[in-house]
């Protein structure tokens, strides 16, 4: 435990025809449309019910997450990671993962359980982690860069756990896995080897930058809009105002 804290006019007959295929084409046009129609919502009731589930494992776990995190004199925290794995690795390490496709997959029961996903910050706190950025550095995030549908769902499901657990979307309530290594919430975190993000030894910097056009270059002023943090913080209150 303590580590894991730690149309013409035609012949009438050639017309009649030409209506009838004409007729013909507008049913295959309805139809066609009608399937991507259905396809779509298909789709949207699956995000929905994919983000159901974050939602309401974070509202059954929200007193016990709220006790654990007061015992360490904090309020719960949701903290924002990638794997430096691949697209469709998950890891027990979090309690949610985000694969390529941007599917969301909720990897335990009950939020309130301690795994080791922030040093020192685990108890009370809730782990979300996109499978991406094996072998990323911070110039290059190598051939498994976070995909826009998993910037996308990651924005959801910290947007989904927080209304779970009552919390604000800010730094100081969710935050990634390289901001939390610099205490960057306010929080003075005495980490054993000291601050390890990327203001520091630069050990974990998740998040830092995305490789997308809004968040395109790493850097380590963590007031920049274009970080990663930021953008993802702006994304998940855009969803809270328009669920």
């Amino acid at each position: 435990m303590y580590f894991l804290e730690h149309m013409p006019n035609l012949p009438p007959s050639r017309g009649n025809i030409i209506f009838t295929k004409m007729r013909l084409r507008g049913w295959v046009y309805l139809c066609s449309r009608c399937r991507r129609i259905q396809t779509t919502r298909r789709l949207l009731d699956r995000t929905a019910a994919s983000l159901a589930a974050p939602r309401q494992r974070a509202d059954a776990a929200r007193e016990d997450i709220w006790e654990a995190a007061r015992e360490h004199g904090r309020e719960p925290k949701v903290y924002l990671h990638w794997s430096a794995g691949h697209y469709f690795q998950k890891f027990g390490d979090y309690h949610v993962n985000i694969t390529g496709d941007g599917k969301i997959y909720v990897s335990s029961d009950n939020l309130a359980d301690v795994l080791a996903h922030t040093y020192y910050r685990n108890s009370g706190s809730v782990g979300i982690s996109l499978c991406c950025c094996a072998g990323a550095t911070t110039s290059d995030l190598g051939d498994e860069p976070p995909t826009p549908q998993q910037i996308e769902a990651i924005a959801q499901a910290a947007c989904a756990v927080a209304d779970g657990l009552w919390l604000t979307i800010d730094r100081e309530h969710v935050m990634t896995h390289g901001e939390a290594a610099d205490n960057a919430d306010g929080l003075d975190i005495a980490y054993p080897g000291g601050p390890y993000g990327p203001q520091n030894t630069c050990e974990r910097w998740d998040l830092q930058y995305l490789g997308t056009d809004e968040s395109g270059e790493y850097t380590t002023d963590y007031d920049d809009p274009a970080t990663g943090g930021n953008v993802l913080r702006g994304k998940a209150n855009w969803y809270r105002q328009h669920a």
